[in-house]
């Protein structure tokens, strides 16, 4: 069993920068995949970006590539995305995801656990 709660999220401005924190519950956090996902209003939820349980393999969308980083420490049990330049159709709720898995999938509904959800809004 993993919880994850998310922090980070917040208004900010076009250009901006924003970190947003997944920390985990559970001596096993270093064996599951993470990944982030958001969803827009009125939109379907999205991959945003994927990590190896190693951190040695990363993954991102199209839309967020170059401007958006994903890490992890295992250590603390917690992985980040930091979010640089970013845009108004930034904005959304961001969900981290764990999923117990050898490689990272890009379709949440091969992920086991999900935290609650940060809100992020881009506008000025």
């Amino acid at each position: 069993q993993v919880q994850l709660v998310e922090s980070g999220g917040r208004l900010v401005q076009p250009g901006g920068s924003l970190r947003l924190s997944c920390a985990a519950s559970g001596r096993t956090f270093s064996s599951y995949v993470m990944g982030w996902f958001r969803q827009a209003p009125g939109k379907e939820r999205e991959f945003v970006a994927g990590i190896s349980a190693s951190g040695v393999n990363t993954y991102y969308a199209d839309s967020v590539k170059g401007r958006f980083t994903i890490s992890r420490d295992n250590a603390k049990n917690t992985v980040y995305l930091q979010m640089n330049t970013m845009k108004p159709e930034d904005t959304a709720v961001y969900y981290c995801a764990a999923d117990f898995s050898v490689v990272v999938r890009f379709d949440g509904r091969h992920y086991d656990y999900w935290g609650q959800g940060t809100q992020v809004t881009v506008s000025s």
